[in-house]
């Protein structure tokens, strides 16, 4: 686990300036190229796309990895540890919700991106809490953590469902096909991993034939990956699913989520205001993400660990759980990737959701780093259930 905190703190640090430097790029003299050169065509698909829906399986298929370890053999691996993240992360998901679709009521066409604010950065927020160093109880890291995994499962689901393109039923019995033989595989106790990639990348091939996007393939190939349960020691690299993990983890954290934010943070600034932040999809997604986030997870962390339900992280304060629930509101991957799905080809809503993620997730970590950093001198019975 604190390998795992410590490669996703620094991959969150290298996101952040590769986020940086796409909104710089694409507000300079050298946007044209940067906005050509994202739309330039490699084969089928654009370079864009290529990144969206190519290289961002990979990453979708690290979360499931993660997903999976940490509900067989982890932090969630019994019903008392997921109470409190689960929780959490459901009032994470609800309260953005209401909150976006308050404001988008009126319009149908905006409505559709209730989900946008839905989910947690887990590199970019273990990014921020890394800058504070050991002032952030490992405990809190922890509980972040496991909020933002159940927050992933809840936004793969919620794309399952919601952002679904019309099916083409012919490819997606294939990728049911392609699914059933890898489950197999595992049955077989096969633990070579070259037959699970392969699979995965045929799989890839028909989920986005199929219409359902083509990520998914990403998370359902990870479910299909053995882990061999370690007695010895908790990170076995034995077991296939861990080798995989560690294989991709440092091309997915240092190379993969950082392109994917500078292809996607680039916003031109041009022609905006401060009135922008107003529209009904920017105020939503950045109010959801502001405040929701944090009235959602701290809201329901206090009702679970005062009705007895669980216990409150070791160690932490009321304040710093609370410091710690508005730094949930750092969205920036996952909230722009449902962004995108949301309003497809539609460039003015998705400036909007950018900004509106931007603004939302920037001031998020601004008072939720600023929270902790005042919260961690006090001393540390302090606000403690």
């Amino acid at each position: 686990m604190r390998e795992f905190l410590r490669g996703e703190a620094l991959g969150g640090l290298v996101l952040m300036a590769a986020a940086a430097l796409g909104l710089v790029i694409a507000n300079s003299t050298l946007a044209t190229n940067y906005f050509a050169g994202l739309e330039r065509h490699l084969g089928p698909l654009s370079v864009l796309h290529w990144i969206n829906d190519g290289l961002m399986a990979l990453f979708f298929l690290l979360v499931g990895l993660e997903m999976k370890r940490e509900l067989v053999d982890g932090q969630l691996s019994t019903w008392p540890r997921r109470v409190l993240p689960g929780l959490a992360a459901l009032g994470g998901m609800v309260v953005p919700a209401l909150i976006y679709a308050a404001l988008n009521t009126a319009s149908p066409e905006t409505l559709r991106g209730w989900a946008t604010s839905s989910a947690t950065d887990i590199a970019f927020t273990l990014g921020v809490i890394a800058l504070l160093g050991r002032r952030v109880p490992v405990s809190l890291k922890i509980f972040v953590t496991a909020l933002a995994i159940v927050d992933d499962l809840g936004a793969v689901v919620i794309i399952a469902l919601f952002y679904t393109a019309e099916l083409a039923l012919p490819w997606l019995a294939a990728a049911a096909l392609v699914l059933a033989c890898m489950t197999a595989m595992n049955r077989l106790r096969i633990r070579t991993l070259w037959p699970y990639l392969l699979g995965a990348a045929v799989l890839w091939v028909c989920t986005l034939q199929s219409g359902v996007h083509a990520t998914l393939a990403g998370v359902a190939a990870a479910f299909t990956v053995p882990l061999v349960r370690a007695r010895a020691r908790p990170d076995d690299l034995r077991s296939p699913l861990h080798r995989l993990e560690h294989l991709l983890h440092p091309w997915v954290a240092f190379a993969i989520v950082p392109l994917f934010g500078f292809a996607n943070a680039g916003v031109s600034f041009a022609g905006a205001s401060p009135a922008s932040l107003m529209e009904p999809v920017a105020a939503g997604v950045a109010l959801g993400l502001f405040v929701g986030k944090q009235s959602g997870v701290f809201g329901f962390t206090w009702a679970a660990v005062r009705l007895g339900w669980a216990d409150c992280p070791e160690d932490a304060t009321w304040p710093q759980v609370y410091g710690a629930s508005i730094l949930c509101g750092i969205g920036f991957t996952m909230s722009l990737f449902i962004g995108l799905l949301a309003f497809p080809g539609d460039v003015p809503l998705q400036n909007d959701v950018k900004l509106g993620v931007l603004a939302g997730s920037l001031v998020s970590a601004l008072v939720g780093a600023t929270l902790l950093a005042r919260a961690s001198r006090g001393p540390a019975a302090e606000g403690k259930t």
